[in-house]
């Protein structure tokens, strides 16, 4: 009967918005911060360090990779396996885009606490690190992203070979790195100020906000993470559950995913139909795909 067969796809719907769902998890830097960086080829882009993928590729496997989203994402040819594997392992264009305008913007992260949401490599987060903010927490979908990319990509900019992170000035005078693995010297007080978490959002939000002292933050950093329209309620919920009152969402984004369908102006109006947010285009790049950065605030807020 219709009203069975209804029954029906509503469950098989259920089942697969389960299925999706990832628990939250807490990962822990290793005191001896050599085996962060053990068997990773290091290089640069913008003056950051960063782990070579070809060759977490290569070297990746069993419970370094318990997900298995390294050979998924080979075998399969695709950086997107939804529910599975959330693209993680590609620095996307458009967190480019957001570094460069923090620079324009002269973004303030001095003392500030910040999120770096769908972190992937966790560039956007290494820049707040090396502009003095106070505490920067990393969260990507994938533990796997988390333990072989982002985590390596912290501590090798952390370490800076042997001293303490500087700021974003100095990093430009710094000696890049040899494409080699590199050996750790002690752990910076900057890594006391990271945390990293994996899972889904909404698993992550209920994680922190369970967690003592529960802190919203100052600044959320975002990018390449609404490409996916059935993903747009738990992100919009995570945002109004962690961000402070007077704080600021940074998001960068397409402005349009063949082939996903989502897209910046499409999350635009989801946003303004829930009625919470206020939200501002405060850059467009028209390089190849159209891009842009949106600001996004609570209405009434400072």
């Amino acid at each position: 009967s219709p009203k069975l067969a209804a029954a029906k796809n509503q469950d098989e719907a259920a089942l697969k918005k389960n299925l999706c769902v990832k628990a939250a998890k807490e990962h822990s830097i290793p005191q001896d911060l050599n085996k962060v960086l053990e068997n990773k080829v290091l290089e640069t882009v913008l003056g950051l360090s960063y782990v070579k993928l070809s060759v977490v590729e290569m070297t990746c496997s069993g419970d370094a990779d318990s997900e298995g989203i390294v050979s998924k994402s080979i075998s399969s040819h695709s950086d997107l396996i939804p529910g599975v594997y959330e693209g993680g392992l590609k620095i996307w264009e458009c967190t480019f885009d957001l570094m460069d305008y923090f620079s324009e913007a002269e973004i303030e992260f001095t003392n500030k606490t910040v999120l770096d949401l769908g972190c992937g490599a966790g560039l956007l987060g290494i820049v707040a690190l090396q502009g003095e903010a106070a505490r920067v927490h990393f969260q990507d979908y994938n533990s796997t992203v988390i333990d072989e990319i982002t985590m390596p990509n912290v501590v090798a900019n952390c370490i800076c070979e042997g001293r303490r992170m500087g700021s974003g000035k100095d990093r430009k005078a710094s000696k890049p790195p040899s494409k080699r693995p590199r050996k750790a010297e002690g752990s910076p007080d900057v890594l006391n100020r990271c945390r990293f978490f994996s899972g889904e959002w909404s698993q992550v939000s209920q994680l922190l906000l369970n967690s003592k002292p529960c802190s919203k933050y100052d600044i959320i950093l975002t990018s390449e993470t609404i490409y996916n329209p059935d993903y747009y309620s738990a992100l919009h919920d995570t945002l109004a559950q962690l961000l402070d009152r007077d704080g600021r969402v940074y998001l960068a984004s397409k402005v349009h995913y063949f082939g996903v369908g989502g897209g910046i102006y499409l999350f635009e109006k989801f946003i303004e139909d829930k009625n919470v947010f206020r939200t501002s285009m405060v850059k467009t790049i028209d390089q190849g795909l159209q891009r842009c950065i949106m600001e996004i605030a609570f209405k009434n807020s400072c």
